[in-house]
């Protein structure tokens, strides 16, 4: 079965190719250098003791791979999982001088089709990686699947804020002049007006929430952030699960 299978994952490939280079500037442009401080607390969440061995899914340029086991000194395992090359390609060249490198590693893979045994990982992470997706229930189930009992999933993304003065002031910026900024810095507006869309037409937290429920996941919590433009969600496969199965 091919990792990637559905017309719109394909899209996104394609898409995420054309934009690594200016991938990480663009971050820290667009979200005035807070996507780094998200990224700490998705770590501290996910961590539950230095030695971990954690999976990021969808990890892009390795940002989070790095941070986590810059964090642990290098105690831990943490393993980036991405389908696009040419991100995977960045991340491994900023492998290549990392003073932690042999905690880290990086696997080719779809998030519906984790390239992983069951029961594998201690925790597992996200940032900005659900909008991507063509099928939640699958991503959360093979989430669900890879990790030991007891281990945890939290994931971070952007949502629709709540309707305040802030949303409105959010929305000016994040649909009309971030497509802007996409297409001056990574000359490739569509791909900036796709994510300004994607954020637009995701489902609410709540629903997310329920999403990972439905994958067997308990004890459910969503963090907001900037009147919840930004949400971190935190759940917990149950230690009862390995009996179950």
């Amino acid at each position: 079965m091919s990792a990637v299978n559905h017309a719109r994952d394909r899209t996104v490939q394609s898409m995420f190719d054309r934009i690594a280079g200016r991938y990480d500037l663009l971050n820290r442009v667009i979200s005035f250098r807070l996507d780094a401080r998200w990224r700490r607390q998705v770590i501290k969440a996910v961590l539950n003791r230095p030695e971990s061995r954690v999976l990021d899914i969808g990890t892009g340029t390795g940002d989070l791979v790095f941070d986590a086991a810059r964090t642990t000194k290098g105690k831990g395992a943490f393993i980036g999982l991405d389908f696009s090359l040419q991100m995977l390609r960045l991340a491994h060249a900023k492998r290549q001088n990392f003073s932690h490198r042999k905690s880290t590693d990086f696997v080719m893979g779809s998030a519906m089709i984790v390239p992983f045994k069951g029961d594998t990982f201690d925790g597992a992470m996200s940032a900005f990686v659900l909008r991507n997706v063509s099928d939640l229930a699958l991503l959360f189930a093979e989430a669900y699947r890879t990790l030991k009992p007891g281990a945890r999933l939290v994931t971070l993304d952007m949502f629709p804020p709540s309707a305040t003065w802030f949303s409105a002031c959010y929305s000016i910026y994040f649909h009309c002049f971030m497509p802007r900024i996409g297409a001056l810095l990574a000359r490739d507006r569509a791909a900036y007006q796709y994510l300004s869309d994607s954020v637009r037409d995701f489902h609410p937290p709540e629903r997310v929430a329920l999403f990972i429920e439905q994958a067997g996941f308990e004890q459910v919590v969503v963090r907001k952030y900037l009147s919840g433009a930004v949400c971190m969600h935190i759940a917990n496969k149950p230690i009862a699960s390995a009996r179950r199965a």
